[in-house]
């Protein structure tokens, strides 16, 4: 069962509102939904939070590195907490999904996300969980880093936010360990 969520993004305001943030803006969203609130924790290199979901808590980590450094982050909880790689959920952009799309999946390669790669290489292995949330490709691979930190358009974010509202849904399920269940009720949305 999933004991820890991650969402990757990148601190400070002039990132908040961009498409590599959409893993902030999921857990953000959890936490309210279930009036918890962040907290600075120097010793886990980020924000944490601990809400209540269907009666089994969930820590939720937003690092306070920058994309490339989230490992570090993802390390420090994972060891203090013995939490096994095969519990944590990581939340992230995903250009080969469009807005609106969000996709579960275990394990798999970075696929070239920066956030993805360095977790991989800190937490040596790629088995834990993964919800992807499309963000839509810019078309151009030359593009792509200008693309994931910039805004999305109204009509983008409002795709983007319909599809974590639906994967705000399947949280206690995966808290459960009902992931197979999980896919399926999201992937038919």
């Amino acid at each position: 069962m999933i004991k820890l969520i991650i969402g990757l993004g990148n601190p400070g305001s002039e990132y908040e509102q961009t498409r590599h943030n959409a893993g902030f803006w999921f857990v953000d969203e959890l936490a309210r939904q279930y009036h918890s609130e962040f907290r600075s924790e120097s010793k886990f290199s980020g924000f944490v939070s601990k809400p209540n979901v269907a009666g089994q808590d969930v820590w939720l980590l937003k690092p306070n590195t920058f994309m490339n450094l989230s490992g570090q982050a993802a390390q420090a909880i994972m060891n203090f907490y013995k939490i096994p790689v095969e519990e944590i959920l990581v939340v992230h952009d995903e250009l080969d999904l469009e807005p609106g799309i969000v996709r579960l999946k275990q394990g798999g390669g970075h696929g070239g996300h920066n956030g993805l790669r360095d977790l991989i290489q800190k937490l040596g292995s790629k088995e834990f969980r993964r919800l992807r949330v499309g963000i839509g490709h810019p078309g151009n691979k030359h593009q792509v880093t200008d693309y994931v930190l910039k805004r999305a358009s109204k009509e983008d974010i409002q795709k983007i936010e319909e599809g974590l509202d639906s994967a705000l849904g399947i949280v206690p399920l995966l808290l459960k360990d009902e992931f197979e269940k999980a896919m399926n009720e999201l992937h038919s949305k």
